[in-house]
């Protein structure tokens, strides 16, 4: 399983407005030079965040977007299945598979299924609050005089 520039950038740009959040709503063109991301892609990834409701937009001249929610109530998880779909490693765990005759036969399942909780693991219990914190620590480590 391969992530895409989608959720990635999703990822991202949620992050963008929780570390840039200040009560005021953040411009698109603004999160677009910070995360080195193209505006008009950017337009599509917040569309589906703010149909989803995730984030909410302002309109008007000091308008743009800010999180719905707080940064803790998003795991990476929601976004990343939101942007990429289901994160099964195989298609006969995903939700809605067809049903495979082999699967009480197939040794390999295992493996499948043991992936699929490591990653539901990992990106269920990731929130943009934890990745506000890495970031902050990241950012200390970075300064130079």
């Amino acid at each position: 399983m391969k992530i895409s520039t989608k959720g990635r950038y999703a990822s991202r740009v949620m992050l963008d407005l929780a570390i840039n959040s200040t009560g005021e709503p953040v411009r698109l063109k603004d999160i677009a030079n910070r995360q080195d991301i193209s505006e008009k892609y950017l337009e599509q990834i917040i569309s589906i965040l703010n149909r989803a409701g995730y984030v909410k937009s302002i309109r008007g001249a000091h308008g743009g977007y800010m999180l719905a929610r707080k940064p803790e109530e998003y795991t990476i998880g929601m976004i990343l299945r939101l942007t990429e779909g289901s994160l099964a490693p195989v298609e006969c765990l995903e939700e809605n598979a067809v049903r495979c005759d082999r699967k009480t036969g197939c040794a390999t399942n295992y493996v499948w299924e043991k992936l699929y909780e490591a990653i539901n693991e990992v990106v269920d219990n990731i929130t943009i609050a934890d990745l506000v914190e890495i970031e902050k620590k990241m950012m200390v480590c970075d300064y130079v005089i």
